[in-house]
């Protein structure tokens, strides 16, 4: 989107978009990193669990369109509007997905999205996926403020929020649709102050 901003962006175009990917580790041997065509069946597996299906109405429904969702994956990175990385444990298993979406480098701003699959959680692999996530985003690319919103129903993504320095900033009636109607939803946010 081309504005016409009285103050220079707060990050310049062509900072990111023109750099590979980065691989981000985090705390306790995780680390994230680009999708990778390899990882088209546990993707398309995530999508069959019933916790990941509720809170998520946008879903593959083969392995050709996995492969196009990373395709525009990394599409969104040379446009510069937003990265998708796989939760990766230190031994090479994926163990959930996190990404930084919808890019606003004149106010310096992006959304946060995870999941993670059935056998990893309850172990603090979200949480700290959303750390090093943030820290990279803000620390190393300048991103001056990051937020989430989930279901006011999804406590599970709340407490990943809310570990994460997300704070709790108010709820958005009626803002999302899900399989079993419309949610309102809470909306977390970080910002380099906070």
């Amino acid at each position: 989107m081309i504005r016409d901003l009285s103050m220079p962006p707060v990050i310049p175009s062509g900072r990111i978009g023109d750099s590979p990917q980065p691989v981000v580790p985090a705390a306790d041997g995780l680390f994230l990193r680009p999708w990778e065509a390899a990882d088209a069946p546990v993707f398309l597996a995530a999508y069959q669990d019933d916790a990941i299906r509720r809170w998520h109405t946008r879903r593959p429904s083969n392995e050709a369109r996995v492969l196009e969702w990373f395709s525009a994956y990394r599409r969104d990175w040379a446009a510069e509007r937003g990265g998708h990385w796989a939760v990766v444990a230190g031994d090479g298993a994926v163990l959930g997905r996190t990404a930084l979406r919808g890019w606003d480098f004149g106010d310096g701003a992006a959304e946060l999205a995870y999941w993670v699959l059935p056998a990893a959680r309850g172990a603090g692999v979200a949480t700290r996926a959303v750390e090093a996530l943030t820290v990279w985003a803000m620390e190393e690319i300048g991103f001056h403020r990051l937020h989430l919103d989930h279901s006011t129903l999804n406590s599970a993504s709340c407490r990943v929020a809310t570990k994460s320095g997300y704070l709790l900033e108010g709820t958005k009636r009626s803002a999302a649709v899900h399989d079993d109607g419309r949610h309102d939803m809470h909306l977390h946010a970080r910002t380099r102050e906070s």
